[in-house]
């Protein structure tokens, strides 16, 4: 899988180098996150991990701070979530999460985007039961960490996997334990750098590389749109 595994890294690596609204989809889930649980990091696992992820993605203090403060006024009472299913070209599945405040003007960009890339637009629930929602942290291993404590203590607080790629360990639990393995890392004293929630596939698949090239140009637009989140995969 060696050269299509890096081109799909370098591809993915270039999309979000280039990406000039990473900021602005960093506000937004901060927003949807104060709206859902409030807006004290202490009270509000959600909020503290788009706060981490803002850091990790150099986002300066204060536009942390006046994310937060926007998001108890009248503009984010008008922010929903949505999210969109769709086929890519060869039949790669794609599931797509949004935040915006006209849905109208999202669907019809994604609807677009599909059309025009080769791709196909799906009701509503039809890839639902194709992924399976986890909790996704990830932290960077070091000489004093012990993975193996380490996943014994967390399995108490939800883990279901942990792997170890590259310097870095990725733990995985369900959904519903999101706050619970936060809450376990904090115990444990470890500055996670990613924590968010994700869509897995059931059935991860393999792409050629030439199947990629097309697969890529659909999702570089879908991330391309100011209201596109997140677009999960079934590509192995």
């Amino acid at each position: 899988m060696g050269r299509a595994f890096e081109y799909r890294r370098a591809a993915k690596e270039k999309r979000w180098a280039n990406m000039s609204r990473v900021f602005p989809r960093i506000a937004k889930s901060i927003t949807m996150a104060v709206k859902g649980g409030g807006d004290d990091p202490n009270m509000n696992p959600k909020l503290r991990s788009a706060i981490l992820n803002a850091k990790a993605a150099n986002m300066p203090k204060d536009n942390i701070a006046a994310a937060i403060k926007r998001a108890s006024g009248k503009d984010a009472d008008q922010m929903v979530e949505v999210t969109y299913e769709g086929k890519a070209p060869h039949g790669a599945l794609l599931f797509i999460e949004s935040t915006t405040d006209n849905t109208t003007r999202t669907v019809a960009n994604v609807k677009n985007y599909f059309t025009k890339n080769g791709g196909q637009f799906l009701q509503n629930g039809s890839l639902e039961f194709m992924f399976t929602r986890k909790s996704v942290f990830e932290f960077d291993i070091s000489e004093d960490l012990d993975i193996e404590e380490i996943e014994l203590t967390l399995i108490d607080f939800g883990l279901e996997e942990i792997v170890e790629n590259e310097g870095k360990a990725i733990v995985y639990g369900s959904f519903t334990d999101f706050g619970n393995l936060s809450k376990g890392f904090e115990e444990l004293g470890i500055e996670v750098t990613k924590a968010e929630p994700q869509r897995i596939p059931n059935s991860p698949v393999e792409f050629s590389e030439d199947q990629m090239v097309e697969i890529e140009k659909l999702i570089d637009k879908l991330e391309e749109d100011e209201d596109v989140q997140a677009v999960y995969t079934n590509i192995a």
